[in-house]
């Protein structure tokens, strides 16, 4: 499924410098008096429990471990910060979403921390929203882009685990999501189509990372 990118070689080069160099864990915050100081750019990345958020963090970064995949979707309870580079960008975990074991009054209490956090987050560039290849937009999806676009964030949407699916299939999803978005304020333009396990499409999400750094 990989493509012809659209970046130099040069960017690409600096993007996986960037990704392969020092990343650690900060902090899981509870609630936004935990927040660290926005004093960097910032960037989250979302998606429904078992999208294979972590996967694609990890596979991102050249970690196994670093954002913890666990076989118990909905795992993550927290916004998790990440410190890339060293000072040069925070990189967010978002709790996962949509996944039937977790409570009611659990999922909307994850819901109003992460609603306040893209409202009042001035430092937040851009939340990367991961879709299932295999699945393409559920109604869950849907309503975590209304709170985005209400919140006038913008987002980006990244599909995941590409090679579960034909490339016909993934380009039919594809084209779905993109006839989606059009009427989406919030919403870029580009999606990109990934992999954690083929590396497919890691080194152009980078790319746009250490865009989104400077």
């Amino acid at each position: 499924m990989s493509e012809t990118s659209e970046f130099d070689e040069a960017t690409l080069e600096a993007a996986r410098v960037l990704c392969a160099g020092p990343c650690d864990f900060v902090l899981g915050a509870a609630s936004l008096s935990q927040l660290p100081d926005a004093d960097r750019p910032e960037i989250a990345f979302a998606g429904r429990s078992n999208v294979g958020k972590s996967s694609l963090i990890n596979a991102m970064l050249n970690r196994k471990n670093l954002a913890r995949a666990s076989s118990e979707p909905g795992r993550t309870r927290e916004l998790n910060y990440f410190d890339l580079g060293e000072g040069r960008l925070w990189l967010v975990d978002l709790p996962g979403f949509g996944y039937a074991k977790v409570s009611r009054s659990q999922a909307q209490e994850w819901q109003r921390l992460t609603l306040r956090y893209l409202q009042g987050r001035v430092n937040l560039r851009r939340v990367f929203l991961l879709i299932d290849s295999r699945r393409g937009l559920m109604d869950t999806d849907g309503e975590v882009m209304d709170m985005l676009d209400a919140s006038a964030v913008t987002y980006q949407i990244v599909m995941t685990k590409a090679d579960k699916v034909k490339k016909t299939e993934a380009e039919k999803t594809r084209a779905k999501i993109e006839a989606a978005l059009a009427k989406r304020p919030a919403a870029h333009p580009v999606i990109r189509v990934t992999s954690a396990e083929k590396g497919w499409g890691l080194p152009e999400l980078r790319a746009e990372i250490l865009q989104l750094s400077a």
